[in-house]
């Protein structure tokens, strides 16, 4: 089983999900090279926001307090793992009553329930039942019964989530049920951060939210970033490929973000409401290229949970939505929007056409 230091180890490395590459302009000499920077602990991992504009530190600093208090306060507002949060509250009315919610909190709610509907529960919100019974990534991690199992799936249901936009109200069905918004806050934060961004006329700029980076503008040379893709098979935040951006996030799924192991099976937490187990198909990793942070938060583990045939299926059907897919054949899958923009870098994969 995963020890509590291997499990600090790993997410000090999941921030390297995406690495922002040096830029290839002949002109970087002349454009600030030294971003200025701060990197604080919030939403449960480690959030680094850089920005490369020409500004005095000191209004420098005081973005980054507006950020980080804004992440903080959609934390306070969204956690399970406090006293008292919204989606505590939540979840302790479930199967009695409504409970008053925030606008972030109703938003989060909404969008959340448009992902788990658009891939058919794949990605499901109210999965809350089913991580609290497997603990991954804490030292109570275990394999549970399949009694255990099938008592928790029961209770996951997003179409039980029952949203009251009039008066901003949010209620679980059945008694039991729980939310977990893990899979798509840091989402969220990493876009209301680039609103304080644009708001303060911040034009070049990288957010790294665990490992969810989101690259505002473009570099202050002119050129796109580089931001390299994961090695879905290494905990070393190696990459295989690097795809250009500006204005895009990119973030990653796999099953090398938290996992243990158990009677020589490793067990990753990436969990599939249909059979209350961690997901299996021949996938390790999918890294989605998208505008919304939010969206591509969803969307990651949503085409993970799908598969290759159907989560590609679903990035083709949207707009501003891209993905690579990484099987654990060593085989890497594109969407048909980037098939220009990314290029492999590890030969120890293959690119599929």
């Amino acid at each position: 089983m995963i020890n509590k230091r291997k499990s600090i180890v790993l997410l000090i490395i999941a921030i390297s999900i995406a690495l922002v590459m040096s830029g290839c302009s002949n002109n970087i000499s002349e454009v600030n090279k030294d971003p200025i920077s701060k990197t604080e602990f919030v939403l449960g991992t480690v959030v680094t926001i850089k920005i490369y504009d020409n500004i005095e530190e000191d209004i420098g600093e005081e973005i980054f307090n507006k950020s980080f208090s804004r992440l903080r306060e959609i934390e306070n507002k969204m956690t399970i793992n406090a006293n008292e949060s919204e989606i505590i509250n939540i979840n302790s009315k479930a199967g009695k009553d409504f409970a008053k919610v925030s606008e972030d909190t109703l938003e989060v709610i909404k969008r959340g329930k448009y992902f788990s509907e658009l891939s058919k529960g794949r990605f499901d919100i109210s999965i809350g039942p089913l991580v609290k019974l497997w603990n991954i990534g804490t030292e109570a991690a275990k394999v549970p019964s399949e009694e255990e199992i099938k008592e928790q799936k029961a209770l996951v249901s997003y179409d039980k989530v029952v949203i009251d936009e009039t008066d901003s109200r949010v209620m679980l069905k059945d008694e039991g049920m729980l939310l977990d918004l893990g899979g798509i806050a840091k989402g969220y934060g990493a876009d209301a951060v680039v609103d304080i961004l644009k708001e303060n006329n911040i034009k070049h700029a990288i957010i790294n939210i665990g490992g969810n980076v989101f690259a505002h503008g473009n570099k202050n040379d002119g050129t796109l970033w580089r931001v390299g893709v994961q090695n879905p098979k290494s905990s070393r935040g190696e990459y295989i490929g690097i795809t250009e951006v500006m204005d895009q996030t990119v973030v990653t799924s796999g099953i090398y973000e938290r996992f243990f192991e158990e009677e020589g099976k490793r067990y990753h937490h990436i969990l599939d409401s249909a059979t209350g187990y961690p997901v299996e198909n021949n996938l390790t990793g999918v890294s989605i290229i998208a505008e919304s942070s939010i969206d591509a938060d969803s969307l990651s583990t949503a085409t993970f949970a799908l598969g290759l045939e159907e989560g590609m299926k679903l990035i083709e059907g949207l707009d501003n939505a891209e993905a690579v897919f990484v099987t654990k054949d060593s085989e890497i899958y594109i969407s048909s929007g980037i098939k220009d923009k990314f290029k492999l870098t590890d030969s120890s994969f293959k690119l599929v056409e």
